[in-house]
């Protein structure tokens, strides 16, 4: 018959914050070890993919790196991903662009009315 082990923990229930390993010691005997969570990896708030360059901890362990470690060198980096960051400079350099050729069209329209 398999050996008793004693929860170290007053909860019960098996959960996902509860989780726990048998593990043998030495000694021969057996104990309870409770597991933690495994940290997701950050994602990118347009497109939802990993963020490369930032490691995957839980949220509690962000206080304890570096900054340097949190994010990457470049505008939103830690936030959105490099293409996301690159169709976000695209899309804001062509609605100035398109800004512009409207405003030179009716620039154009208004020189033509005045020549008639």
């Amino acid at each position: 018959m398999a050996q008793r082990v004693t929860l170290r923990k007053r909860q019960p229930y098996n959960t996902t914050s509860n989780r726990r390993r048998v593990v043998k010691t030495p000694g021969g005997k057996l104990v309870v070890h409770y597991l933690k969570k495994p940290a997701a990896k950050p994602k990118c708030g347009d497109c939802g993919s990993d963020l490369p360059g930032i490691p995957a901890l839980r949220p509690r362990q962000y206080a304890t790196i570096s900054k340097r470690q949190k994010t990457v060198n470049r505008a939103y980096g830690g936030s959105r991903c490099g293409d996301c960051v690159k169709s976000r400079i695209l899309r804001a350099f062509l609605v100035e662009e398109a800004k512009i050729v409207k405003k030179v069209i009716k620039s154009q329209q208004k020189t033509a009315a005045a020549r008639k």
